[in-house]
């Protein structure tokens, strides 16, 4: 049940982005940087809650996980503007998922043993991937017919039941070194937010977009630097730097956040895509993104079950085939489609290819792992796929604004129809509160002006919008053609037997 909820819960946030901006006041860039944010934050405190985890007890980091998404969905519920949706649903939230997830995993692992832990966490499995797929459906529906703020309610109604029955999982006593590398912790923090807040303000139209992405890179390289270091003096680090040794580790790593970067970039592009150009409710939306998500899942438990003597390196190298290539044909689809329809065979390609990579990639990525280790490697590899994650949202977004504002400031100053000051004047606002709006929104908003000065926004929003679009879609598109590059390395690496019970590590990645 928590699972399910930790899943559906951005899901919802996605089909209901335009309810959101109306009934908030906000706007897309808004509220697309919220979503990353909580993306960012799971991420970026992941590697540390779980050790703050170990340190107060994993069921109290449970209970406290799921307290910050009940705080986080209450505000949705009740917030009247952006800011609360910030604070306490991307900020709170993003830190109760960083201290559930690793949470769950070592509870399971310390309340089931044998055949019994493996059903446990196959079905933990099985909550996450069909939240995945049905979530756009009943939050679509939810948010039509009612409210979203309804759908955020229900969260709070399952956790809450989840904390009740709280008492039948025993805790997990940790028996480890009770040290925390604070420095560690305190470089990987900076890094992650760093790189993906600068893309953040960067969409935002915000200054210092440069020293962000530098402090965050230096951060990174820092943080390798600190974890070699430490670990040749002995000392506790964050995390093994070990892990790396291994190249099967080191690519699957890579791939696990090139996947989630493509997935970021894709569910935040074609919502709004739906919503502000097509003009789609939330139910619409997630009746029209439903082929990605209902195949992803379909895929991955059939290639789960089958996949048989086949190499996952194989496997994988076809996932991200499919995937470029449903999204290369998403392209030049956009600026023609006028329904959801159009989208609904690249989407299906596109799905295909996640679930390959889905019931794959954990098993390439960990194979190399001992036993002992493979509760920390596991951690790593959702930390790189919530980073992904959260890189994928800001990044799909900020190119989809910048290149909005570029396109509407150049086809206002080339319009033949718009007076020199009022070219100005619609420049300086886009460039002042750069947003995607649907052609409903921008009339209200040019109620008054003349006729022809109406229609020729409205003709210029109409172009430039697919065009802002198909720029974001490169995000994904690139992602899927590195990671099918990565793919052929995979290949010619080789495969290895897995050394450790992998079905624990499928938990949150």
């Amino acid at each position: 049940m928590a699972m399910f909820v930790l899943v559906v819960d951005t899901s919802l946030m996605n089909v209901s982005i335009s309810a959101v901006v109306r009934d908030l006041g906000a706007t897309v860039s808004g509220v697309q940087s919220a979503i990353a944010l909580e993306a960012l934050v799971s991420a970026a405190f992941i590697l540390i809650s779980s050790k703050i985890g170990d340190l107060i007890g994993r069921r109290l980091a449970y209970v406290i996980g799921l307290l910050g998404y009940a705080v986080g969905a209450t505000a949705m519920v009740l917030a009247q503007s952006l800011l609360p949706v910030i604070i306490f649903w991307a900020i709170f939230g993003g830190l109760g998922a960083s201290l559930l997830l690793p949470a769950m995993q070592s509870l399971i692992h310390g309340n089931f043993t044998g055949a019994a832990q493996r059903r446990v966490y196959a079905l933990v499995g099985a909550a996450a991937a069909i939240a995945a797929a049905i979530g756009p459906l009943p939050g679509g529906f939810i948010t039509t017919f009612l409210s979203w703020r309804v759908g955020f309610a229900l969260e709070v109604v399952v956790i809450a039941v989840v904390l009740v029955g709280i008492r039948l999982v025993k805790d997990v006593p940790y028996t480890g070194d009770r040290h925390i590398d604070l420095v560690g912790a305190a470089f990987s923090v900076i890094g992650m937010g760093g790189i993906v807040l600068g893309i953040l303000v960067w969409q935002e139209g915000g200054e210092a977009v440069l020293a962000f992405l530098v402090v965050g890179a230096v951060s990174m390289g820092l943080l390798a630097w600190w974890l070699v270091r430490r670990k040749r003096s002995g000392g506790v680090t964050l995390l093994d730097p070990g892990l790396f040794i291994s190249k099967h580790f080191r690519l699957g790593v890579s791939q696990q956040a090139l996947q989630q970067i493509a997935l970021g970039g894709t569910m935040i592009a074609l919502p709004i895509y739906l919503q502000m150009v097509l003009e789609y409710n939330a139910l619409q939306s997630g009746l029209s993104i439903a082929p990605l998500s209902l195949s992803m899942f379909a895929i991955a438990v059939v290639a789960g079950r089958r996949a048989g003597d086949r190499r996952p390196s194989v496997i994988i190298r076809a996932g991200f085939a499919l995937l470029a290539l449903g999204m290369a044909i998403l392209l030049p689809i956009v600026p023609r489609a006028d329904s959801g329809w159009w989208l609904a065979i690249p989407l299906l390609i596109a799905g295909s290819g996640l679930g390959l990579l889905v019931s794959q990639l954990n098993n390439f990525t960990l194979a190399p792992i001992s036993e002992e280790r493979i509760s920390e490697a596991a951690g790593v590899n959702s930390a790189a796929g919530s980073f992904g994650l959260s890189f994928g949202l800001a990044l799909a977004g900020g190119v989809m604004l910048s290149t909005l504002a570029l396109t509407f400031n150049t086809m206002t100053a080339e319009s033949t129809v718009l007076p020199p000051a009022q070219q100005q004047q619609i420049a300086t606002a886009l460039e002042e509160d750069a947003q995607v709006m649907s052609n409903t929104q921008l009339q209200e908003q040019l109620a008054g002006q003349p006729q022809e000065i109406q229609d020729e926004v409205i003709r210029i929003n109409t172009e430039a919008r697919p065009r802002a679009l198909q720029f974001a879609l490169l995000v994904p598109l690139l992602a899927a053609l590195l990671g099918l590059f990565n793919g052929f390395r995979m290949v010619r690496l080789g495969d290895i037997k897995p050394k450790a019970n992998l079905e624990a590590a499928s938990l949150g990645g």
